[in-house]
């Protein structure tokens, strides 16, 4: 969409200013028309007194309404003040004034600028013709005194060439001044403009960056505690099912609990801390689990009721923190998600590769079969995870009951080295390339 055409709208304290400097313009003229009369300008030609009054009112009033009218209003007061000086008018001081503010207003505020030229180069050339026209009569009237005729230099020569150099210097000044003060006014729009703008981007990204904390601390609240939670519900009801008969098991189960407790009060007072420190890092990249703390969360799932096994395949390499952090929280929501809806008697595999372009984490887990992944915020937060590793997740049901969830993350190649051999082309059940627990 185009930018609107720029406009300038007088206030009503510059509205007041107007009918201020149009009511002190009178009395000057008013004043200027009395001195003017005692020291008998134009001499015994000059008009009656009482003209001079009606020419104050005529050259100063319309001043009272230049900003909004800054057209007709230089008409008007240059028409008054070529017929004042036609009709010898005894007062030539704040009619010269009054039209040069004339003239200036429109260059400054006259909204069309083409209008704006043409109003002002006609009033210019207008009045340079009758200055020459003038003057060439009275060069005629005064061709008879040898004394002004003789000489390339004359002196009345030498006076018109100053009326000349002074018109200039005044039309010129009136013209220059009027564009001076609009583009000044332009620019000023369009800084204000501008800063309007960076003013309304600041506050979008301030907002962004407060979502984007709330989405960030959203997802590692519910990773936390909807790991902890679940583990803990289902080690609850075991030990509800065996207090009556085995009461060591149900202590052994019921210390589980305790643990799973104590691991989410921990992890929460650090994620807790971390929002506290100002101009820390993300709550991700604060984080101190690593892949190798995968082992520990299978340990815990398997406690927990589902069993399940773990590899590692291809040799270990560094990874980034961040990258870390999200594979392990990944593979944490899997764990959880197949805890509360894969049934009774279900089981899980985690596998985590390395291979030359990268690091994967896949979870697959038995039971029910799923026909469609739901949406849900704890696969919203493995999907933003994947993504703001760098890398991409896969969430597939499997014909055979259970879930299958992948993702991969690709690294520098200052980050993984390539191994001379793809262990990830080896079968997946070879329990020879790689190290299990469970």
């Amino acid at each position: 969409m185009p930018a609107a055409p720029f406009t300038r709208t007088p206030s009503a304290r510059e509205k007041r200013s107007d009918v201020v400097l149009a009511a002190i313009m009178f009395v000057g003229a008013v004043l200027s028309a009395a001195l003017s009369t005692v020291a008998e300008i134009y001499g015994e030609t000059r008009a009656e007194p009482w003209t001079a009054l009606v020419y104050a009112v005529a050259v100063t009033a319309p001043l009272a309404l230049r900003r909004r009218f800054p057209g007709p209003v230089a008409v008007a007061v240059c028409l008054a003040y070529f017929l004042a000086i036609s009709f010898q008018v005894p007062e030539i001081y704040v009619g010269n004034i009054a039209m040069f503010v004339s003239l200036y207003t429109v260059g400054a505020w006259m909204a069309n600028r083409r209008a704006a030229m043409i109003v002002r180069v006609a009033i210019i050339i207008g009045m340079f013709v009758w200055l020459i026209i003038s003057m060439y009569r009275t060069a005629i009237e005064e061709a008879d005194k040898a004394e002004v005729a003789a000489g390339l230099l004359s002196p009345y020569l030498a006076f018109m060439l100053i009326q000349i150099l002074l018109n200039a210097l005044y039309f010129g000044g009136a013209y220059y001044f009027g564009e001076r003060s609009w583009n000044a006014a332009q620019a000023r729009e369009v800084l204000e403009q501008r800063t309007a703008e960076l003013e309304r981007e600041r506050e979008v990204t301030a907002a962004q960056a407060v979502a984007l904390d709330r989405v960030r601390i959203a997802r590692e609240l519910h990773d936390v505690v909807a790991h902890h939670v679940s583990v803990m519900g289902v080690q609850a009801g075991a030990a509800r099912l065996v207090v009556d008969q085995d009461r060591e098991r149900a202590k052994t189960i019921l210390s589980g609990i305790e643990g799973s407790a104590r691991d989410a009060i921990q992890e929460l007072r650090h994620l807790l801390e971390t929002l506290r420190t100002p101009g820390g890092e993300t709550t991700d990249a604060a984080s101190t689990v690593t892949l190798d703390d995968i082992a520990e969360l299978v340990e815990a799932s398997t406690e927990a009721g589902l069993a399940t096994d773990f590899a590692v395949i291809g040799d270990p390499v560094p990874v980034p923190s961040v990258v870390a952090v999200n594979l392990y929280r990944i593979a944490q929501e899997s764990l959880t998600n197949a805890r509360r809806h894969a049934g009774t008697g279900a089981t899980a595999d985690v596998r985590v590769r390395y291979d030359a372009d990268g690091v994967e984490v896949e979870i697959v887990n038995t039971g029910r079969t799923v026909t469609a992944v739901r949406p849900g915020l704890g696969q919203l937060g493995m999907r933003e995870r994947a993504a703001a590793s760098g890398g991409t997740i896969e969430m597939t049901p499997r014909p055979s009951g259970g879930l299958r969830v992948r993702a991969r993350v690709p690294l520098a190649p200052a980050s993984a080295s390539a191994p001379e051999s793809d262990p990830a082309s080896a079968p997946e059940s070879d329990p020879t390339e790689a190290s299990t627990s469970r």
